[in-house]
């Protein structure tokens, strides 16, 4: 069969009339299937994480009941886990009050409570929770509630559930990691049984093998400090590894790596007896059909673990119809490894230079048609169970990240219909070159026949002439002998020996032989990408499939930024929890604003800003920021950041989030304040890469 290293450049005919009936069809599909996604996001928006929100609590935050209570209960949206301290109370002097036992009430995953000794006397007590949402996140907060009367109080809060900037970062950048690795070894396993197996599809699946194995490690390692909000010292302590593998993440993180070393030995069979060439066609699909279903069925299997590690400890598993929903998951996440890590063994293929059947091809196009359509349908599926609202799209971090994604699937299908229709011409330029070279044999053959009688006879014509003068030559020079008669009757002949043999004589000289080989190799390497770039068909294919694959690279960027971003569904519900809860509106309390007059240096980093916190009372508050110039007109500044802290009660900093909304306008939506008293409050204001200015106020919190 024909490589796609032999094709000729289409020209001219190669048109949009070539587009097969298959390729249109594509495209119609793709299209209906992208307008089913969106007018799917009326109801709900696909999901790619969910945290645990406390919507509501017992005693309620900022209330004041006349007796003491039992025990403290406290709501998430989800299901947590909860280890010995996670809830903890503290009267107004510092001291706990609490049994020190933390349960789920009633065994639902979604609670926490814990018992508090009898006979409290009045007063505010502040509660410290922190948990881990089943998804694998880490939570925490804090409220107040009072028994009797408020009262001031001395307690320090430390929740310790906030992780640590570079652990955040690491863990982060590891969960890409395994995502991309996946992907990649996934992909390249499939591309190489099925299309085309070569070094460079080998380097992506090994490549991707050792990727997911780091950076699974790497988050084993990272998973106590991030989930205790520890710094990255706290990967030393080897004796937290116990506890780690006790959860529901950890056991998920070991199974990922058990599963690992299967796939190594995976790994090693299909590029290795699968894959290899012994010369004998026969022999070799002989011995590829006897391995065939050995690799397929464990290939599935181990895919399918890798993939389940994910969906039993993340966001399938938490939820509504979570039996149904893991499994979507997990036929989720092998379509995404199909489908990109297909598309980077197409595009180092292509890239390299590899021939490469178009068969295999067009086997690839149909391969990632399927898993577009399989991520597309478990996509809806998402949508409809995690979001709830069209609003959530727009009013929600979640839902304006979700948009970006929505908006890159769009462009990576446009790209994919265009490589499906250079595939499509470089089928129809094959077929062309065959039925030239088949026409151009024919004409040679009828020729030849024509021609090969005058050859004779001309040939025998000019034997005899060169036989006639080579005696008339020979008898008027002096007769010679030995090496001086071939070095006169031969000398071209020698110099073209020599020339020939110059590369064998320096057999002996190792730098030498080493320097030739070098020359080799880049002579080779340069011919190669000739009869790569030369090709028309073959070059619009691989400029497009690494378009793809480079809108895909961004793309597990986007959703492994999604799974560390709250979901629309449960911020909604955590706001809605918050305005319903009893006691916020006891007191008439006005915002708080501050205004804090800002000087950078140059003339254009000077301006104002107004600081806004409502109701400013213990518990959840809204926060605002307002930039303006000298005239009181909105200006945008490159960064706001803001912290508060209570000195006198040893909480703080706290940094506050912020969310940029309009012009001059930054929000934080939900700022938990445990108790009142004085605060202060840095505002950090960037008005260029190199200018900026620190300002300190204190706002006052009431109770």
């Amino acid at each position: 069969m024909p490589s796609l290293t032999s094709l000729a450049p289409a020209g001219p005919t190669a048109t949009r009339s070539r587009t097969t009936a298959t390729a249109r069809r594509l495209m119609a599909i793709c299209g209906t299937l992208l307008a089913a996604l969106l007018c799917a996001l009326s109801v709900g928006a696909s999901s790619a994480s969910a945290h645990a929100a406390l919507t509501s609590t017992d005693p309620a935050d900022g209330s004041v009941v006349k007796t003491a209570p039992r025990e403290v209960t406290l709501n998430f949206s989800e299901g947590v886990l909860l280890s010995g301290d996670s809830v903890r109370v503290l009267d107004p002097k510092g001291k706990r009050v609490d049994t020190g036992k933390t349960a789920h009430v009633g065994g639902k995953s979604s609670t926490a409570a814990a018992g508090l000794h009898s006979g409290l006397p009045d007063g505010t007590y502040t509660v410290a929770w922190k948990a881990v949402s089943e998804d694998s996140h880490p939570v925490s907060g804090a409220f107040t509630f009072s028994i009797g009367a408020p009262s001031k109080t001395t307690a320090k809060v430390s929740t310790g559930g906030e992780s640590d900037s570079t652990v955040g970062t690491l863990y982060g950048i590891g969960r890409y990691a395994a995502y991309g690795g996946f992907a990649a070894l996934v992909g390249g396993c499939v591309f190489a049984g099925l299309c085309r197996s070569s070094r460079p599809v080998r380097k992506i699946a090994v490549g991707g093998w050792v990727t997911v194995f780091t950076a699974t490690l790497l988050l084993l390692l990272l998973r106590g400090p991030y989930t205790d909000g520890e710094g990255i010292g706290g990967v030393l302590d080897l004796g937290r590894l116990g506890d780690v593998l006790s959860t529901k993440p950890g056991a998920a993180l070991l199974s990922r790596l058990l599963l690992l070393g299967a796939a190594a030995i995976f790994l090693a069979v299909l590029f290795g007896s699968y894959t290899r060439r012994s010369g004998d066609a026969e022999v070799d699909a002989r011995r590829r059909q006897d391995l065939a279903f050995g690799l397929g069925f464990g290939g599935t299997v181990m895919a399918v673990g890798l993939a389940a590690t994910w969906a039993m400890a993340e966001h399938a598993s938490v939820g509504l119809q979570r039996q149904l929903a893991m499994p979507v998951d997990v036929i989720h996440l092998i379509a995404v490894g199909v489908w990109m890590g297909g598309l980077a063994s197409l595009a180092v293929t292509l890239w390299a230079g590899e021939p490469i059947e178009r068969a295999a091809v067009r086997r690839f196009s149909r391969l990632a048609f399927g898993s577009v359509v399989a991520l597309v349908v478990t996509g809806l599926y998402q949508s409809w169970r995690q979001v709830g609202s069209w609003g959530a799209l727009t009013d929600t971090e979640y839902g304006r990240w979700l948009l970006v994604k929505v908006g890159l699937v769009a462009v990576l299908v446009g790209i994919a219909a265009v490589s499906r229709r250079w595939t499509g011409r470089l089928t129809d330029a094959t077929a062309e070159a065959e039925k030239e070279t088949e026409a151009g044999t024919e004409a040679e053959s009828a020729s030849e026949a024509a021609s090969d009688a005058k050859a004779t006879t001309e040939a025998r014509a000019e034997a005899g002439t060169d036989a006639e003068t080579a005696a008339a030559v020979k008898a008027a020079q002096p007769a010679r002998t030995g090496a001086a008669d071939a070095a006169i009757d031969t000398p071209a002949e020698a110099e073209s020996g020599e020339a020939e043999s110059g590369e064998e004589s320096d057999d002996g000289d190792p730098v030498r032989a080493a320097q030739l080989a070098r020359q080799r190799a880049a002579k080779g390497k340069a011919t190669t990408r000739r009869e790569r770039d030369a090709d028309r068909e073959r070059s619009g294919l691989r400029r497009s499939v690494i378009a793809e694959t480079a809108v895909a690279v961004v793309l597990l960027a986007v959703a492994t930024v999604l799974s560390g971003t709250q979901p629309g569904r449960a911020e909604t519900e955590q706001a809605g929890a918050a305005a319903t809860q009893p006691g916020r509106d006891r007191l008439n309390v006005d915002p708080v604003s501050v205004l804090i007059p800002y000087n950078t240096g140059p003339k254009s980093g000077r301006g104002k800003a107004v600081v806004m916190i409502e109701p400013a009372l213990p518990g959840d508050n809204a926060l605002h920021v307002f930039t303006t110039d000298l005239a009181d007109r909105p200006v945008d500044v490159p960064e706001v950041k803001l912290s508060l802290t209570l000195g006198s009660k040893g909480i703080g900093p706290l940094r506050i989030p912020l969310e940029r909304l309009s012009t001059g306008h930054w929000s934080a939506r939900t700022v938990q304040l445990p108790m009142a008293g004085t605060w202060q409050l840095s505002l950090t204001v960037r008005t260029s890469d190199i200018d900026q200015v620190t300002e300190t106020r204190n706002v006052k919190v009431a109770q």
